[in-house]
């Protein structure tokens, strides 16, 4: 009582003071606070003011900071017990005082919060409340006051602090979606530091709901500040001073910070995390696969909880998947481009998500190197057939499934180069892979290993171990393998001693392997080694520094160069590589093949490497010059119980022989020339013998006949009998003994008359020796197949250069002699066109020229120059001599022209301009292409071949070579695929295509294919070929006529490519592009449907985006109607039954999915947007129904009938009757029944759309008849009747032949 009386008798002035004093000293004020509570019961007025005084004041004493932070707790503590007992109004007035202080901004430190929620708990328990004029319930009131909290102004540092106190504040699911907005709107007032927390809080309010809103709003913030700071990044690039709003490694951090918040909450709330995963797949409908790079961190971060590993690396490469197979959609379609162009796509992405994480995120370098492995894992190249590799050996990645592979490597270089942690998993999982993926192939992780080792060389030797565990493995593996990983491993081994003898190790065991991969493994090793390793004195050519880049040099720097140790190591390999000699023809091929770039790398072999080769040659060489033939063949092949099989390949050693004397003599002569030293005798001496050897050989293989080698016309080269076999090998000996030795005299015989007869007459007994074997392959089942020529690239250069290019006066009269051969030239080209399709199935040359990239463009550039003059100048002059040697070498220049050209374009694609400057034949043009762009080179070549395929057209039809017609479009097409779409060289290019199918009127099916397919091609990058493929479809009606005989079509003739012949075919073609077409259709309204399901949450701006978007829904709707009139053309056409009539069909029904499509898309729209259904949907629904579906049905019974006529033709011979009657029942059990539910499904979402738009849509519509069950009363009493004559007559002929039988 005394107390009551004591706190009743205070001032308030004094009382408020008495509590500040007490509260600063920190001493007593939990006391005095419960001694003023007791003193001021809340059952009276006086102490219930007391109390409110008592809170009033308490409240910014709190915020004010100038209390310790325990003090303030406690002050808290003792106010929250005792708020409940509070009336009602009292309530109500420290609420509006929380208000009003959390509006001015006043609520710094957020202490004072805690006490919020539990006086809005206790307003919620009060049964009334003046409020305004009237009453409201305690839990309406406290509705009014957190709408009042969350609609007025918060101070930025007071967020974090409402949020945490709003999570014990009890709220509905509309008021917890009201906060998190507000929340998430302040956001961008926030500095970033402040992020984390705030984010933290959200996370934390997630219990109560709202988990998706939440985590779409973290994303979203921070794919906004990315977005902000790489815009920065663009615009400061051209400025000298950098401006940044937001520090990117600020920002970096406090992402990462967030990531760690969000992964801890998703592993305390499973829901939170099923939510996350919803919320990207829902998204993946948008281009770019709705992710950003914060997104794909997060989920690679959540990716470490076990029970999300396998759903967040399938959602990713679904998501890799969907993204690359849009921007493959968008950039084959000028028509979808134009709608929706392109935005930046997943690939870009994930890379910046892996920049991004050399900021300290830890928790994500994990998941990128799993993405990484499992992009490379599940798309990369597939074993194709005969074990042979599918994968294309492309410069730049081609389809999304390719990307999708060069993205894993990426992911994982990028990875490798920025965290050092991770290296070592990275490197033991590539050779890991290298090794036990032995049945598919693994190009993709060599060159990841490769680019490994360029890029991060010490690292590797750091690793050394797990490399050494790899060479252990080589004897095992894939030559191509083996080759792969040493290359990438070769600079390596000059400084690492320990790796080279590992190594060195390895491949002696293998050289004696019991596999034969085993000892070409120890073949190939060896070789490169040699390659690597110069001796002191070896000629620094060219090739020599092509392979060392700027990190290998880098790692040489730290070793000396010992060239005596070199030296003795080279020898002691060539040691063991003479062991292989003695092994199969695989092992020596494989032998011969290296040395020669062996010997351009390491000039000081030069010596033992001839010498090797001259013993080796020796044994097969014939001494006696009197006897012929020169060489013992029976010595190169070998016996095994009836099985014959090749032991020496003769021809390979002789090439490596030749190709490395010529060289020697070569260098030899610059050295000479440059020290006017005196010859090593000994040296020569071999020299000499060889050069002796083979002139010997050249004299006596001229001389020697096919009797001589026992291959006559006579002689069998059957696969099944041993002798065939043995005459088989023995020829193809023969032949690439020519091959070299033409070769030889003609790169000996420095353009004199004498040596090119020699070459000559070599090669009119190769002539006779090839004309055999062709005639004996025509005539047996199993023709004769022998391995590439023997040719070299660089003597097939130089022979068509000399042939078709050199005009040097003094040479002219030699080189008339090669020239005066039709077939010698024709040989030639063949050669040139057979070594570039070795180019481009291997990816790799043969013999001396695996080496030199650099080299061998060279020569390609050469080849095709010679090929351009030769078709350009020639044909014309000899037309009328001997025009069918002449067309032949015109097709064989041309076929080598599109090889060559598709070549280049894929592998060389940097050197274009290069390559297309030095194949130039123009003269008065030559300076202005030099000097041009790419663009104009390319155009300028077009030209060309386009004037020559006008000079095709223009003669008589009789004159017409269609091969050459086609070759000529193809190569039109490979050129015309580097012209940009928007440049008027393209433009020209698509309208002399258009140009020539209008004019052009032969009857040529393979050509009027090749024609429209370009045509095609080019127009769908320029813009849709709808009004192209309507025009089409009336030729085709007009040529073929109607499927009611009694209509008389009236001819268009808008192609005149399109006639009585090429017609069906031309259908087929355009039906293909109608099926594509509808494919576009489809996945721009799947877009379009997406946006569609983001706008349906969004009721502000619906109406406003569908206005946007409408071009989508008009373009259409426009194609779909132009589809419709063709193919309206097309359904009325007497097409030929068989694939015509099944394509037309399939067709169909696929438009009338499509239809389905578009319907359903605007029920959708109706449902979510109040705009009223489009009249040009109304005009298309008319068109469906009142033109194309009633001509759908007189085609299904044209198509039924025509089939019925084609059946009786085939009455007379019962099985082919069966067979197609049964293929008949095939087909239409498929297509029509298909094209009948396609029809009816799009009547029945028409009835839907009806319903929901109010606009009667089946009004144009005529229900369907046609079922596979209906009974035609005509057509049945029509079969009846023919089956009882056929019966009748069947028996009438039956009784004869009985009795025959019976006499």
């Amino acid at each position: 009582m005394n107390v009551k009386n004591y706190v009743s008798s205070l001032p308030e002035d004094k009382l408020t003071a008495l509590i500040t004093h007490s509260a600063i000293k920190g001493k007593d004020v939990g006391a005095v606070i419960k001694a003023i509570l007791k003193g001021s019961p809340p059952t009276t007025p006086e102490g219930v003011a007391c109390r409110v005084l008592l809170y009033k004041h308490c409240i910014p004493l709190c915020e004010s900071g100038d209390l310790q932070p325990e003090v303030a707790s406690d002050m808290i503590g003792l106010l929250m017990m005792e708020t409940h007992a509070l009336p009602g109004p009292a309530l109500a007035q420290l609420a509006s005082v929380f208000v009003e202080a959390i509006k001015a901004g006043s609520m710094g430190s957020g202490k004072s919060l805690e006490l919020f929620p539990t006086i809005l708990t206790a307003l919620s328990a009060t049964e009334t409340l003046a409020y305004a004029k009237g009453e409201l319930s305690g839990d309406e009131y406290r509705k009014q006051l957190i709408n009042s909290l969350c609609s007025c102004r918060w101070d930025p540092q007071c967020v974090t602090h409402l949020t945490s106190m709003f999570r014990d504040v009890p709220l509905s699911k509309e008021e917890l979606q009201f906060v998190v907005e507000k929340v998430l709107r302040m956001c961008n007032k926030l500095d970033l530091q402040e992020i984390p927390p705030l984010a933290y809080q959200l996370l934390l309010l997630t219990a109560k709901g709202c988990k998706k809103l939440v985590l779409d709003g973290l994303v979203n913030l921070f794919n906004e500040q990315d977005q902000r700071v790489s815009e920065e990044a663009k615009h400061s690039d051209g400025l000298d001073v950098e401006v940044q709003s937001v520090p990117q490694d600020q920002l970096r951090h406090v992402e990462g910070t967030t990531i760690l918040h969000v992964v801890f909450a998703v592993r305390l709330d499973h829901e939170l995390g099923k939510e996350l995963l919803k919320s990207i797949k829902a998204g993946q409908g948008e281009l770019g696969g709705g992710l950003c790079p914060f997104s794909i961190a997060l989920l690679l971060s959540v990716a470490r909880i076990q029970r999300y590993e396998e759903q967040v690396f399938e959602l990713l490469k679904a998501a890799v998947m969907r993204s690359l197979k849009d921007e493959h959609v968008q950039s084959g379609s000028m028509f979808v481009q134009g709608l929706l162009p392109q935005s930046r796509g997943v690939t870009h992405m994930i890379l910046d998500t892996v920049r991004n994480s050399v900021f300290g995120w830890d928790h994500v370098t994990q998941g990128l190197v799993q993405l990484g492995f499992i992009l490379m894992d599940s798309f990369g190249p597939k074993p194709g057939p005969f074990g042979k590799s599918s994968e294309g050996q492309t410069g730049t990645a081609k389809t999304p499934t390719q990307q999708a592979c060069q993205l894993g490597g990426l992911i994982l270089l990028e990875s490798f180069k920025l965290h050092e942690p991770i290296r070592s998993e990275i490197l033991e999982q590539v050779l890991t892979r290298l090794v036990t993926k032995m049945a598919s192939p693994v190009s993709h992780f060599i060159e990841l290993f490769s680019d490994i080792a360029l890029s991060a060389p010490m690292i590797l030797l750091e690793s050394s171990s797990k490399v050494m565990e790899t060479f252990d493995h080589l004897p095992y593996l894939p030559l191509r393998t083996v080759e792969g990983l040493l290359q990438a491993v070769q600079p390596l081994l000059r400084v690492s001693v320990s790796l080279r003898d590992a190594l060195i190790l390895v491949l002696r065991k293998a050289v004696f392997s019991s596999q034969l991969d085993g000892r070409k493994a120890a073949v190939a090793g060896f070789l490169l080694l040699l390659k690597n390793f110069k001796v002191l004195g070896s000629v620094a050519c060219s090739q020599a520094s092509q392979t060392v880049s700027a990190s290998q040099v880098q790692v040489d720097v730290h070793s000396r160069y010992n060239s005596a140790a070199n030296e003795s190591l080279c020898l002691e390999i060539l040691g063991s590589l003479r062991r292989s000699l003695g092994q199969q023809a695989d092992v020596r091929g494989l032998l011969y093949q290296g040395f020669n770039g062996v010997l351009r790398r390491n000039s000081q072999l030069a010596s033992s490497i001839l010498q090797t080769l001259l013993s080796q040659l020796r044994r097969y060489y014939e001494p006696e010059q009197d006897l012929l033939p020169p060489v013992k063949l029976e010595r190169c092949i070998s016996a095994q119980g009836e099985s014959v099989f090749l032991q020496e390949p003769l021809a390979q050693l002789m090439s490596c022989t030749v190709h490395c004397l010529l060289w020697y003599q070569d260098l030899r002569q610059d050295a000479q020339s440059a020290a006017d030293g005196d010859e090593d005798e000994e040296e020569g001496g071999f020299q000499e013998e060889l050069q002796d050897v083979l002139e010997s050989i050249t004299r006596r293989m001229m001389k020697s006949e096919l009797e001589d080698f026992e291959l006559d016309k006579s002689a069998d080269f059957s696969s099944s009998s041993s002798v065939g076999v043995k005459n088989s090998i023995y020829a193809g000996l023969v032949l690439g003994v020519y091959e070299v030795l033409i070769e030889y005299n003609f790169i000996k015989g420095n353009y004199s008359k004498s040596c090119f007869e020699d070459v000559l007459q070599l090669f009119g007994r190769w002539h006779k020796l090839s004309d055999i074997l062709k005639e004996k392959s025509s005539k047996s089942k199993s023709p004769f197949s022998r391995t590439g020529s023997q040719l070299s690239l660089s003597c097939v250069s130089t022979l068509l250069t000399a042939l078709f290019r050199d005009s040097t006066q003094s040479r002219e009269e030699s080189l008339s002699v090669l020239r005066s051969s039709a077939e010698f030239q024709r040989y030639t080209v063949g050669m040139a066109v057979q070594k570039i399709q070795q180019l481009q199935e291997m990816g790799s040359k043969d013999s001396a020229e695996r080496e030199s990239t650099d080299r061998t463009f060279r020569h390609l550039c050469d080849i095709t120059s010679a090929l351009m003059w030769r078709y350009s100048r020639i044909p014309a002059a000899l037309e009328e001599a001997g025009q069918g040697s002449s067309r032949g070498t015109s097709l064989l220049c041309l076929d080598g022209l599109l090889k060559v050209f598709s070549f280049v374009l894929q592998r060389h694609p940097a050197r274009i301009k290069h390559f297309l400057c030095a194949v130039d034949v123009s003269e008065e043009e030559e300076r202005d292409v030099e000097g041009s762009s790419v663009m104009k080179n390319i155009a300028f070549y077009i030209r060309q071949f386009q004037r020559a395929m006008v000079s095709q057209l223009s003669g008589a039809e009789d004159d017409f070579n269609s091969k050459e017609a086609q070759l000529l479009l193809s190569i039109l097409g490979v050129l015309s695929g580097q012209l940009e779409p928007s440049s008027a060289q393209f433009v020209q290019m698509i309208t002399w295509t258009v140009k020539i199918s209008k004019e052009t009127g032969l009857e040529d099916v393979a050509f009027c294919k090749a024609l429209l397919s370009l045509l095609f091609r080019l127009h769908a990058l320029y813009k849709s070929p709808v009004t192209v493929l309507w025009e089409l479809c009336q030729d085709i009606h007009g040529e073929l006529g109607d499927i009611d005989q009694d209509v008389e079509v009236e001819k268009q003739s808008h192609f005149a490519i399109v006639n009585t012949k090429t017609a069906p075919p031309t259908a087929i073609l355009v039906l293909t592009q109608v099926g594509r077409i509808l494919d576009e259709v489809d996945w721009l309204i799947a877009k379009r449907k997406w946006q569609l399901g983001t706008e349906q949450g969004n009721s502000e701006g619906g109406t406003q985006v569908g206005v946007q978007q409408d071009p989508v829904e008009k373009a259409v709707t426009l194609q779909m109607g132009t589809l419709l009139t063709a193919l309206n053309e097309l359904v009325q056409t007497a097409l030929p039954p068989g694939p015509c009539t099944d394509t037309l069909l399939r067709t169909l029904g696929h438009t009338y999915t499509i239809l389905t499509t578009l319907i359903k898309y605007y029920i959708q729209r109706s449902s979510t947007q109040p705009v009223g259904l489009p009249s040009r949907i109304e005009k298309l629904v008319k068109l469906s129904g009142s033109h194309l579906t009633p001509q759908c049905y007189s085609f299904i019974t044209y198509v039924q009938s025509g089939d019925l006529t084609a059946g009786e033709k085939k009455k007379k011979k019962k099985e082919e009757g069966v067979a197609a009657a049964s293929a008949k029942v095939l087909r239409e059990s498929r297509a029509i029944p298909s094209l009948i539910f396609s029809i009816e499904q799009y009547e029945k979402f028409l009835i839907l759309l009806s319903k929901k738009s109010k606009v009667n849509l089946m009004q144009y519509m005529k229900l369907s008849t046609s079922r596979d069950f209906r009974i035609n009363g005509t057509t049945l009493e029509a079969v009846l009747q023919e089956q009882t004559e056929v019966s009748q007559e069947s028996e009438e002929s039956q009784r004869p032949q009985k009795k025959r039988r019976k006499q």
